[in-house]
């Protein structure tokens, strides 16, 4: 198998933070989307979305969306504390956050992202308008989470969980555009600092930033 990505993006943040969790080596690919390299024909016939990250199986399948491969490691090793739940209600409520945190967080933090710093106006139309907005509304975001984390230890409950990972990305990649929790939040900050004592967090920000 080879995993395709670009480690520092929070999509390849996710699916390393997770597969470092779970103690799995996999060969990587880097991919440089900056100038194009995921549009070319030849990975856009690997990629039903012509992103990364990219997992190929060794038999000729390929998977994108970053949660969809996690979810395929989960099933293919089933350890026995899955990030993804083990109980009905635990799968539920970690699925339900872990949505949350990728409609109202992550996926807005991109809107904004790409919509005000333009990166990738080559390729897309930019409403700087519309990143603004997207940025109010991650600022907005931001105390469903503290309400969350004052009464859990962690985003779905009291169990580390792919929930958590996507809101950690989330968290790291909206410093681009200047949001940090307040000092108001403790909680927040409290979650952020336990995620980045974790070793997984640790090795893969290690090895992002070497």
């Amino acid at each position: 198998m080879k995993l395709y990505e670009l480690a520092p993006t929070p999509s390849a943040r996710r699916v390393n933070i997770f597969l470092a969790e779970m103690g799995i080596e996999i060969d990587r690919v880097n991919i440089d989307i900056r100038s194009g390299e995921n549009l070319t024909d030849e990975f856009k016939a690997m990629s039903v979305n012509g992103r990364i990250p990219l997992l190929a199986l060794d038999d000729g399948q390929t998977l994108c969306e970053s949660v969809a491969i996690c979810r395929y490691f989960d099933e293919l090793h089933q350890p026995k504390n899955s990030l993804f739940g083990t109980t009905p209600i635990e799968k539920a409520k970690i699925e339900m956050w872990q949505r949350i945190c990728e409609l109202q967080g992550l996926f807005v933090g991109f809107q904004a992202f790409r919509n005000i710093t333009k990166i990738f106006e080559d390729r897309e139309n930019c409403v700087e308008a519309w990143g603004e907005e997207s940025k109010r509304r991650l600022i907005d975001f931001l105390p469903t989470l503290e309400t969350q984390l004052s009464q859990h230890q962690f985003i779905a409950g009291n169990s580390f969980s792919i929930a958590d990972i996507t809101a950690y990305a989330m968290m790291t990649f909206i410093q681009n555009l200047d949001i940090t929790p307040s000092k108001e939040q403790v909680n927040l900050t409290r979650w952020l600092h336990e995620i980045e004592q974790r070793s997984s967090v640790q090795s893969v920000n290690a090895g992002n930033n070497a």
